[in-house]
């Protein structure tokens, strides 16, 4: 049972460290975090290769800890992504993990998730606190054309990723 606790704190770890880093990188080389959402990657693979207890915990810290050590996402932002990262993370394992769906199913079923609550956040907790009225549609499909490379990344490559490091735990 020890072996199943190291093994799940440490592959969070890691995945979380992945989590602050990877968004670090493409800022320092000048690439959108908006546009290829580099910190989405290891919270869906955490949800995917660890479960959705390790998705969650990644999903939710990651912009937590992103904020506090360098700042981004600004502060506004990260309070949306914390619950989008952490469905993001919920959802890859409850699917793939739990319900045993196929890899890309569960895959692109919990970036559609995560987008819903996206929008949910921004609609139902930044429009009264903004005192300003948001639309739903406007800020989906805001959030689909700005996000688009970074989705199309994510289909193209975790699913063999997680499949080969799957292969490698074995």
């Amino acid at each position: 049972m020890r072996h199943l606790e190291a093994k799940f704190l440490t592959h969070s770890a890691l995945l979380l460290a992945l989590g602050v880093l990877f968004p670090l990188s493409f800022h320092q080389f000048g690439m959108a975090g908006r546009i290829f959402l580099p910190m989405h990657i290891p919270v869906l693979i955490a949800g995917l290769l660890v479960g959705p207890a390790s998705g969650a915990l990644v999903g939710a810290l990651s912009p937590s800890l992103s904020f506090l050590l360098t700042g981004m996402p600004p502060l506004p932002l990260t309070a949306l992504m914390i619950p989008e990262l952490l469905s993001y993370g919920l959802l890859t394992g409850f699917l793939y993990c739990q319900l045993k769906l196929n890899l890309w199913v569960s895959l692109i079923g919990a970036m559609l998730g995560g987008r819903i609550i996206w929008v949910l956040m921004a609609c139902l907790v930044s429009s009264p606190l903004l005192g300003i009225r948001i639309r739903p549609l406007p800020i989906a499909l805001a959030a689909l054309v700005a996000g688009w490379p970074g989705m199309i990344i994510q289909i193209i490559f975790i699913p063999p990723l997680v499949e080969k490091l799957k292969g490698a735990r074995r």
